[in-house]
């Protein structure tokens, strides 16, 4: 069981907490809050809507399990080890990208993209992959950015900017394949990435769940408990 006692609360999130560690790692705390409106869960959300009991470590095992994936495949991520017990992952250390930048992979027309574009594509249509970038900042409502903006405001340099979308499509890809498993289809998903410093380089940070992800089996939406159980499942 992992003992905060120790650790500094340096940051409250809308869905989880993070504490320093006296060694430089730190630690997410998962909460059973989920992004929403009006009791409603929607991935796309910038700011908490309800409370799901049992949320918390529902995410840190899915989380847990494609972070795994993704370091047997060498894919950079953060994750070095969880706690589903006390539902903490700890995890290196990471510098963001600006004040945050969300990197969001598509493969059908959902959400606030459907939102902007219904006047020229029908809801539900192929359109993936499709790569976009949206700052995280409450008071903006986690306004949509151009690459070209994240160049001239050096948010991301031409480098960075390159390797976070090839590296967004990679891992939105192997997850997209890991549900088709269990006859799920992936129709959009959230990333974030940072700079780790202990080994400079570029890594997936956060969490990879059904909280950051839209899934359907057939035409039926999969909510984040439900996923987590039918993949987690033998």
């Amino acid at each position: 069981m992992v003992n905060l006692r120790n650790a500094d609360l340096v940051y409250s999130g809308k869905t989880k907490d993070v504490y320093k560690l006296e060694n430089g790692n730190y630690i997410l705390k998962f909460k059973d809050d989920v992004t929403g409106e009006d009791g409603v869960f929607d991935p796309g959300a910038n700011k908490v809507g309800l409370t799901i009991e049992g949320a918390g470590k529902s995410g840190l095992k899915l989380s847990t399990y494609f972070f795994e994936l993704f370091n047997k495949k060498g894919i950079p991520t953060h994750f070095i080890s969880s706690d589903i017990d006390s539902n903490t992952m700890t995890v290196l250390p990471a510098q963001l990208f600006g004040k945050g930048v969300e990197v969001i992979v598509r493969y059908r027309a959902v959400g606030s993209f459907y939102k902007r574009y219904a006047l020229y594509v029908e809801e539900g249509a192929k359109i993936g992959p499709y790569v976009e970038f949206t700052l995280k900042d409450d008071l903006r409502d986690d306004p949509l950015i151009t690459e070209d903006a994240l160049l001239i405001l050096n948010i991301m340099n031409k480098e960075e900017l390159s390797k976070v979308k090839a590296m967004a499509i990679e891992i939105a890809e192997i997850v997209k394949e890991e549900l088709s498993k269990k006859g799920i289809e992936l129709y959009d998903i959230k990333f974030e990435f940072g700079r780790i410093t202990i080994e400079n380089h570029i890594g997936l940070i956060d969490e990879v769940s059904g909280g950051n992800m839209r899934a359907y089996k057939g035409d039926k939406y999969i909510d984040p408990l439900t996923l987590e159980k039918i993949m987690l499942s033998k």
